[in-house]
């Protein structure tokens, strides 16, 4: 079992280091881009997981929804320029709904501020 993994990943490699070498400096400088992006949108993940977890009970964090715009939006980048439908697809709904969660979460404190403000003004 051992030697199948240790062939994977060195097999992984090989074809990795491969298609580095063969790849213009543009198509490079995307794929960083692309990673980056993916990374981002990993990130929310995990962010998600820490604030659950120091709160004790399954919550999302307003950061998720800013990894996820910035992440889905640089991964809809990438799929823009290498013109792949499944990428484009798979990111461009998401970037509306990122948003209206952002521009949702922006009302409430907006209007929770009004509300504290009419308070204090009533006292």
């Amino acid at each position: 079992m051992e030697n199948g993994i240790v062939y994977f990943f060195t097999h992984l490699a090989d074809k990795w280091q491969h298609h580095l070498s063969i790849m213009d400096s543009n198509d490079i400088i995307w794929l960083s881009i692309g990673l980056v992006g993916q990374t981002l949108f990993m990130m929310r993940f995990i962010v998600q997981w820490i604030h659950s977890e120091r709160h004790q009970k399954s919550m999302i964090p307003v950061s998720f929804w800013y990894f996820s715009l910035s992440g889905g939006v640089i991964v809809l980048a990438y799929g823009i320029h290498r013109v792949d439908p499944v990428i484009i697809l798979g990111q461009l709904p998401g970037t509306f709904v990122y948003a209206r969660n952002l521009m949702l979460i922006r009302r409430e404190h907006r209007d929770a501020l009004a509300e504290m403000t009419e308070q204090d003004m009533g006292t």
